[in-house]
């Protein structure tokens, strides 16, 4: 993408109400722009993060054998009145009527549309186990939302809903979805720690929220500093021992949040392990057996001919919540560096003479080469001074920088900068076309 026909509506300086730097370097990198309270478009850039995170949200759900839908934003208010949650959900349920009086809502999450979409298909336990999962716009009407995207009204989430005859065999569903978090928390280079958390209005009474450490999260959160260095399980885990082993690993360590935090616990631990911090949800998983399909009537015929309600759980990850933890968790002094797997472009090429022949030459031949090779490239070819675009990639934080001035062109070279080290070094051009043709 060239720059001059692209729309990046960069900025010096933050509105003074963006407390933390997320939400500060969104606004400024023309990621996002408000449009209420907690309400926002995404510009570009922003859109480009939230697809790449998307797609490895989809890749990890897909590959823990979880079956993509999509269900709407609206729904009816019956199917809540169903399951009791209708009243007992409180203020932050927008709730709506249509033109016929007819009483709906704009869904906050999806317990109720998924159960009725499984108990309308799927009648025998030879169906079972089934996970289905969708990525959906949602709405919360927050009393006091805040942090830009950290704490929006409007978001983006994967909800995934896992259906099994048994509470053994749905203790193995949320094994499996365990590990598969952990994967595509570690593709998006995070370190999510899982902690025991509180069920909330959701229900059931096994629960661990995935928190990524960051001084600006919302909430205190306790853990043994042995979980801050344990790799990602993989992507090969095909049996049930190896997810079991996984989680009772991650789970024999001490990790609490504030509400589920026992001190003597804590203190227990050598002093050189304990980490008291703020933590950023970046996910959570349920199980709640037949909190809903019991109400609901989600029933299926078992092996010996009964009907028995099905056993639940439910795994959530804030997609566009992920936009500003990654920040949170990866910025310096002079703006955003992304992770390579979310950033939105892979590299961005520098023309520090545009007009110049030969820069322009060479630029055109590295633009070329780069994108058949597969690289997403941002190529500045604006006239603007060496110190603006600099400045302007180093806000951005794209992983590469390649820069193409007259002297280097002259001897045959561009100087290439990894962002997140800082480190520059000089690179002959035709070894770079050659390595990027081979690549």
């Amino acid at each position: 993408m060239r720059l001059s026909n692209y729309f990046l509506p960069v900025s010096k300086e933050a509105p003074s109400d963006a407390a933390i730097v997320s939400h500060q370097l969104m606004l400024r990198t023309g990621m996002i722009r408000q449009n209420g309270a907690g309400i926002y478009t995404w510009l570009p850039l922003g859109y480009r993060v939230l697809k790449k995170i998307e797609q490895i949200v989809r890749e990890e759900m897909n590959r823990a054998g979880a079956v993509e839908l999509l269900m709407p934003t609206l729904q009816q208010a019956d199917l809540w009145r169903e399951s009791g949650r209708y009243e007992a959900y409180g203020k932050e349920m927008l709730r709506i009527k249509d033109r016929h009086d007819r009483e709906m809502l704009y869904g906050p999450t999806n317990e109720e549309l998924i159960t009725d979409v499984f108990r309308t298909y799927v009648k025998s336990y030879k169906q079972l186990p089934l996970n289905l999962y969708h990525q959906q716009w949602k709405f919360r009407d927050e009393v006091r939302p805040r942090f830009g995207v950290m704490r929006g009204r409007e978001f983006l989430m994967k909800d995934a809903y896992s259906f099994d005859l048994t509470e053994e065999d749905a203790r193995k569903a949320y094994r499996r979805m365990f590990c598969a978090y952990l994967n595509a928390f570690d593709r998006m280079g995070l370190t999510a720690i899982p902690m025991r958390a509180d069920t909330g209005p959701i229900g059931g009474d096994l629960s661990h929220e995935f928190i990524i450490l960051a001084d600006t999260g919302e909430s205190a959160v306790f853990c043994d500093r042995e979980l801050l260095n344990m790799p990602a399980p993989g992507l090969d885990l095909d049996f049930e021992s190896d997810l079991q082993a996984v989680v009772e690993q991650r789970t024999r360590y001490y990790a609490a949040t504030e509400e589920m935090h026992d001190t003597k616990a804590f203190e227990a631990l050598p002093a050189e392990r304990q980490v008291s911090a703020r933590g950023i949800e970046v996910g959570h998983i349920f199980y709640f057996g037949t909190k809903y399909s019991e109400p609901m009537n989600a029933v299926v015929q078992g092996p010996d001919g009964q009907m028995v309600p099905v056993q639940m759980g439910s795994y959530g990850i804030g997609v566009s919540r992920l936009v500003g933890g990654i920040i949170e968790a990866s910025h310096d002094e002079n703006g955003i560096v992304w992770p390579e797997a979310v950033a939105p472009f892979d590299v961005g090429l520098i023309n520090m003479r545009p007009g110049d022949a030969a820069c322009d030459a060479a630029c055109e031949k590295l633009y070329a080469a780069m994108t058949a090779a597969g690289r997403d490239v941002l190529y500045d070819d604006t006239d603007d001074r060496a110190g603006a675009k600099f400045a302007r990639m180093d806000l951005i934080g794209l992983p590469w920088q390649t820069t193409v001035g007259p002297r280097g062109v002259a001897e045959g070279k561009v100087e290439v900068k990894n962002r997140k080290s800082g480190e520059k070094h000089d690179v002959s051009i035709e070894d770079m076309l050659a390595q990027l043709k081979a690549s």
